[in-house]
């Protein structure tokens, strides 16, 4: 279907179609009829719909209008996962794991073929993530393990570290999704290094309310990545600048256009 906004056409399709590795329907939402497709998380326990509900999508409706970006808004299982702080720690981030297969092995590809054939049939130049809070944790997490995948990324004030959600507990499907763990540890010869230089990486939060363990988080991460010789945007807003929509809506128009 087509929405109109702003005077001019948004192309606006809705997807609700059969994960196998979640075994259940899950929707998506695709905003754009051309340009860099890009995959977009939700905030910690939202929905496809938020995005767009929030204002995000009319903040950057010219890069979409105008052919540059098409945004991929998905579905969370967070409530099952992340912040489902009283289930079986093991049985939760096994569940996240599904999650991160049905996103690169079964949502991926059907974002390229969605975004080739709207493209006439033009291979884009790679796939970006992104998100807000919760979301930014996944735009960077499923960036950092799949550079061959992900190219591009854009996370506001999230968090990066997995003890935050786990606390105590520790195994490997946790470490392998805690980036200020596995990224501090990667060897200086491991091949994403190398990806992770030729991507475009931007990682910003604000100084203002609700912001401060985020923006903690982030001086580590500047750190790590500095030590690995990875060139990143980082970026500290101001301190009026809080964790909330109004300033992901800012930030997102303003980082867009040095990214597509």
């Amino acid at each position: 279907m087509d929405n109109n906004r702003g005077g001019s056409s948004m192309k606006v399709e809705y997807f609700k179609e059969f994960s196998h590795e979640l075994n259940r329907d899950m929707e998506f939402k695709v905003f754009g009829h051309a340009g860099i497709p890009c995959l977009v998380f939700p905030a910690q326990d939202g929905r496809f719909y938020d995005f767009e509900n929030f204002g995000m999508i009319d903040a950057v409706k010219e890069y979409i209008n105008s052919g540059r970006v098409q945004f991929f808004c998905c579905d969370s299982i967070d409530q099952e996962t992340w912040s489902n702080i009283q289930g079986n720690p093991t049985e939760r981030i096994e569940q996240h794991e599904r999650y991160y297969h049905y996103i690169v092995d079964e949502l991926v590809p059907r974002m390229k073929e969605i975004n080739l054939a709207d493209n006439g049939g033009i291979e884009p130049k790679g796939v970006m993530t992104c998100g807000c809070s919760m979301g930014a944790y996944h735009a960077l997490n499923f960036f950092l393990r799949r550079p061959d995948l992900f190219n591009r990324v854009i996370a506001m004030s999230g968090l990066y570290h997995a003890d935050y959600f786990f606390q105590d507990y520790h195994d490997e499907l946790i470490y392998r999704n805690s980036p200020l763990d596995y990224l501090s540890n990667m060897p200086e010869d491991h091949p994403y290094l190398d990806l992770y230089r030729k991507s475009e990486i931007v990682i910003c939060c604000g100084k203002g309310a609700w912001e401060q363990e985020m923006e903690q988080d982030l001086h580590v991460l500047e750190e790590i990545f500095a030590t690995k010789h990875v060139d990143v945007w980082i970026d500290y807003w101001g301190y009026d600048v809080s964790h909330d929509w109004y300033w992901w809506k800012k930030q997102l128009d303003y980082f867009l256009q040095f990214m597509v």
